[in-house]
């Protein structure tokens, strides 16, 4: 084999799962499924950390919620270094008008559907202040 060169395409093929760290693990395992959708699938109580995995049925996708024993004091801050927002895809323009209903529904405090250059987004932050967004991305033209 060549230097450089691999028997195996080292290529991401997607996003397995997606893990945060919240202040409260229950209470937000609750509100990721009422506002997501998600399905709890279990909980697991470690020595450092209790974790509860959620799975969203229709994409796949499989979250992590990680409360951390003695964990530093404080909101999220997306302006830190580390995460700073998790963006949901969605398949068309109007379900942002969709789910700017649902979330006013369920009480979520959310920012109106802001059209851009590239696409849209409606943006909602999660019980730790975890910036949430939904976006569409507009279709390429030529």
């Amino acid at each position: 084999m060549i230097p450089g060169e691999y028997q195996h395409r080292a290529t991401p093929t997607g996003i397995s799962h997606l893990d945060l760290s919240v202040s409260d693990v229950d209470a937000s395992a609750t509100w990721y499924e009422r506002v997501l959708d998600l399905r709890r699938l279990h909980r697991v109580d470690l020595p450092t950390r209790t974790m509860i995995v959620l799975f969203h049925e229709a994409s796949g996708l499989v979250i992590g919620l990680n409360q951390h024993q003695g964990a530093p004091d404080g909101p999220f801050d997306e302006r830190r270094t580390g995460l700073d927002h998790v963006g949901f895809a969605v398949d068309n323009r109007g379900a942002l008008d969709a789910w700017q209903v649902r979330l006013a529904d369920l009480g979520v405090e959310h920012s109106p559907v802001e059209d851009t250059a590239s696409g849209s987004a409606l943006v909602f932050r999660d019980p730790d202040q975890i910036q949430l967004e939904m976006w569409w991305t507009k279709p390429r033209v030529g």
